[in-house]
């Protein structure tokens, strides 16, 4: 087993920050030593491997609790495989992905999974977990999420929007969150009023309003918090812990805080596409618009200090990323005179971590908080904990060097995602990674990728560590 010692670098986890060796054995850390002390001099004269991290921050891996790769809708696909997906995911220093296996409507839960498992399976460079989507709730499927649940699979998605699809409507909603309540697993929740935004919809296209920055408009922020407010009190009645993923408004946030503040079990994600873009890219024009589509829709930005308190104050406790890339070009493009028809989705597991440590650097958050809502809480939360999400004794050894001074210019141009644009084309950032570790095997080294499909192992999940 190969010994590896970190040395020299600024440690940062979601409770600390030390200048620290690392050392690691067997594809996990085995210590942490005062740089150049007694011990840490030991490790070295012994060590396979000497990673230098001086000037350096040493951080756990990112976990990305939301990814949909090889997701079909629309008619089409996203446009990142797991392989292409995980490796540009690794380039960012994301180094456990939770992506969501979907059930079709009259078929079992187990054979969505199946599905996923084989999309998935040795396809991966970096470890992997799935949620599951609850298309079609029945006697049935209600019985499955028990054996799921007990096969590491515990937390389950649920639409309030895209009826005819996803859809559940409130009484399944129900019935799915007293069996979570029953048997550990979290229910998460697309908070959305899709019947009054299809309503819109078909408006809107019939008074000729057909460009992407309608396709905001008519998913009104109103139907978000309407949305979210029902499934909290929905979640309340049945005894259920609930997860509201992608909030992008002010109003949504403040259910959330209100139903926190009444100390119910009720917790929220926001991704950084909401954080730093805005209602302004929807409406770009010549159709470039359409690479902003996304549901929940990109909002006005004075929402975006919103969601940044709500990040520091913790009624929002994670960040991940949605990642569901369409190409502009032949897909994005399917819904040139009909906004309806642009797939949804967004690019971006490559780029949540250095965006959110441009948090650090502009003020919005501190280190220690940027590597709890990328890292430590979404591990917790997912049952990972503390095998993922920090650097401490037992935990895999999912590690990234990052330089806090790099300055790099986000670009299509650049990245590892399989999708023709960027969302942050341009954008200028402070911090960049340099080396990650996965299970103490390099992924990327020194700048280079030199990781392999197969080597990212599926990881079954405990239950929510986070319930109060």
């Amino acid at each position: 087993m190969s010994r590896i010692v970190i040395r020299g670098g600024l440690v940062v986890t979601a409770a600390e920050e030390v200048h620290a060796d690392v050392l690691v054995e067997g594809g996990r850390v085995a210590a942490l030593a005062s740089h150049d002390s007694d011990p840490a001099r030991g490790w070295t004269a012994s060590a396979d491997r000497v990673i230098d991290a001086i000037g350096k921050y040493v951080i756990p891996g990112g976990v990305d609790a939301h990814t949909h790769m090889e997701l079909p809708f629309g008619g089409t696909f996203a446009s990142d495989t797991f392989e292409t997906g995980t490796r540009a995911a690794a380039w960012g220093g994301t180094t456990t992905i939770v992506d969501f296996a979907v059930q079709s409507v009259g078929e079992p839960l187990r054979a969505g999974l199946d599905t996923w498992h084989a999309k998935a399976d040795a396809q991966c460079a970096i470890d992997y977990g799935f949620h599951m989507i609850l298309s079609d709730v029945n006697e049935d499927t209600l019985k499955e999420m028990d054996i799921l649940v007990e096969e590491g699979v515990t937390s389950f998605k649920l639409f309030m929007a895209y009826p005819g699809v996803f859809y559940s409507d409130d009484g399944r909603i129900l019935r799915a969150m007293q069996r979570g309540a029953d048997n550990g697993g979290l229910i998460m929740m697309h908070a959305e009023n899709g019947i009054a935004i299809d309503v819109l919809v078909e408006q809107a296209l019939a008074a000729g309003r057909t460009d992407p920055r309608y396709h905001g408009e008519v998913r009104h922020a109103l139907l978000e918090a309407e949305a979210t407010h029902r499934a909290i009190r929905l979640a309340q009645v049945a005894g259920s812990p609930l997860y509201v993923v992608h909030v992008s408004a002010q109003q949504a946030v403040g259910q959330i805080t209100l139903a926190r503040d009444e100390g119910l079990n009720v917790f929220g994600e926001t991704c950084p596409q909401y954080l730093f873009l805005s209602t302004d890219n929807l409406a770009e024009p010549d159709f470039e618009g359409a690479k902003y589509v996304c549901s929940t829709p990109l909002r006005p930005k004075e929402h975006q200090a919103v969601l940044w308190r709500a990040l520091r104050t913790n009624d929002l406790q994670v960040v991940s990323t949605d990642h569901c890339p369409f190409c502009f070009v032949g897909q994005k493009e399917l819904g040139r005179g009909d906004f309806s028809k642009i797939p949804n989705g967004l690019p971006g597991v490559e780029n949540r971590m250095d965006l959110l440590h441009q948090a650090v650097v502009d003020g919005h958050i501190s280190r220690r908080r940027w590597i709890e809502i990328a890292c430590a809480t979404p591990a917790r939360m997912f049952g990972l904990y503390p095998r993922k999400g920090t650097i401490a004794p037992g935990a895999d050894a999912d590690i990234v060097i990052y330089d806090p001074d790099a300055e790099q210019v986000v670009s299509a141009a650049t990245h590892h995602m399989n999708v023709d644009y960027s969302a942050y084309e341009g954008k200028r950032i402070t911090g960049r990674v340099e080396t990650v570790l996965s299970r103490g095997e390099p992924v990327i080294d020194g700048r280079e990728y030199v990781g392999r499909a197969g080597h990212g192992q599926y990881t079954p999940r405990g239950t929510c560590q986070y319930l109060v």
